[in-house]
C-alpha cells in the first residue's frame, strides 16, 4: 500500500499529466534483458524533462556475467533525465555477496528502500483514520479482530474497510459487521476450522474445509496453514501446562497483538498435550506424503485427516 502510494507520488512529480504514454514505462522483469532495459532508459523524454521506468521482479543476481557487466555499465553512466525503479513484489530481493562488482555498483548508484508491514499501533491508527473517512469509528478490540480476520496488508484492508463502511448501520463498527462482509484470509479460516474441532463442532469444521476446497485453494496450501495452526495450538497447550500466559505465546510467535494468542489459549484449554502432539505429527506425515506420492487424491486425504482429528478425544 505504502509502496504503491510513493510510486504514484514520484510519478506525479516527474511526469506531466497527459504525457505518460511517452515518458512513463513499466516493464516486467521476467526474461527482460539489460539491452532492452538500457534502450528504454536512454529514450529521451518527449515534451517533458524526465522519464520514469519501473521494472517489476527482475532478479539481477541471476543475470549471466555479460548481462551483469552491462547492468553495471548502465548504472555507472546513467542519464540524468531518467528515474529507474526496480520493484520486488512476488520475487524476494536478496543480495548475493559473491557478486562484489554488482554489489559495489548498487552501493554507489542505487538507493534501496524496504516497505515492511506496519506495526500494530500504526495499523490501528490508520484503520481509525480510514473508518473515520467513511463515517464510522472502530475500537481497538474490534480492530484487532479485523486484522486477525483480514490480515495486516494495507492494500487488502482498503476494500474490506469500504465494504464494512457501506454495510455497518451504527457509528461504531462491530465484530458482527466484520464477520458479515469481510473475506477472511486463509490463516483465519483454518483457525476457524481447528477451533471448531477443539470445540467438537465437527460439522462446522468440515464446512470450512469444504468452502476452501470449493474456492479451489490448493490442498497443500490448506495443509500448510493447518500445520502452522496446530503447532501454535501445541505451544499454547504447553504454555497452559507450564503456567505461562498469552503474552509469552505472543512473544514466542512474534504476534503483533495478544488477540490471536488469547484465542489460541482458549482453544488449547479444550484439548490435552497428547492430542496436540499427535495432531502435529500426523500433519507432518501427511505433508511428506503429499509432496512425495504421485497420483494422491489430496482433497480426500485432507478430509480423512480432518476426520482423524475429530475422532481423537
Amino acid at each position: 500500500y505504502l509502496r504503491q502510494r510513493y510510486l504514484e507520488e514520484i510519478k506525479a512529480l516527474l511526469i506531466p499529466a497527459g504525457f505518460e504514454e511517452f515518458n512513463f514505462h513499466r516493464l516486467s522483469g521476467k526474461n527482460l534483458t539489460v539491452q532492452v532495459l538500457s534502450e528504454t532508459v536512454e529514450a529521451m523524454p518527449m515534451m517533458a524533462e524526465h522519464t520514469m521506468v519501473i521494472v517489476t521482479d527482475m532478479d539481477i543476481f541471476k543475470l549471466d556475467e555479460s548481462q551483469r557487466t552491462a547492468l553495471i555499465d548502465m548504472l555507472s553512466d546513467f542519464p540524468d533525465y531518467c528515474t529507474l525503479i526496480f520493484v520486488y513484489d512476488q520475487l524476494e530481493y536478496k543480495r548475493d555477496g559473491k557478486m562484489k562488482k554488482l554489489i559495489a555498483a548498487l552501493d554507489s548508484y542505487v538507493t534501496e528502500v524496504e516497505f515492511a508491514q506496519q506495526e500494530r499501533e500504526q495499523l490501528l491508527r490508520w484503520l481509525k483514520r480510514r473508518f473515520a473517512a467513511v463515517g464510522h469509528d472502530i475500537d481497538m478490540a474490534t480492530a484487532d479482530h479485523m486484522l486477525f480476520t483480514c490480515g495486516t496488508l494495507m492494500t487488502d484492508l482498503v476494500p474490506e474497510i469500504e465494504k464494512i463502511g457501506a454495510y455497518a448501520k451504527g457509528q461504531n463498527v462491530t465484530i458482527a459487521d466484520i464477520n458479515a462482509v469481510c473475506e477472511p484470509i486463509l490463516d483465519a479460516r483454518v483457525f476457524d476450522m481447528t477451533n471448531a474441532i477443539t470445540a467438537r463442532k465437527f460439522d462446522e469444521a468440515a464446512g470450512v474445509l469444504g468452502d476452501l476446497l470449493r474456492m479451489q485453494t490448493e490442498p497443500i496450501m490448506i495443509l500448510a496453514a493447518i500445520g502452522k495452526e496446530l503447532r501454535r495450538l501445541y505451544t499454547a497447550r504447553m504454555a497452559l501446562d507450564s503456567g505461562k500466559d498469552r503474552f509469552w505465546l505472543k512473544s514466542l510467535w512474534n504476534m503483533s497483538s495478544d488477540y490471536p494468542a488469547k484465542l489460541l489459549m482458549q482453544a488449547a484449554g479444550r484439548v490435552d498435550h497428547e492430542w496436540c502432539a499427535t495432531a502435529v505429527k500426523r500433519c507432518q506425515t501427511l505433508d511428506r506424503r503429499m509432496k512425495s506420492e504421485k497420483n494422491m487424491d489430496a482433497e480426500q486425504e485432507l478430509k480423512l485427516f480432518l476426520m482423524e482429528l475429530a475422532s481423537r478425544k
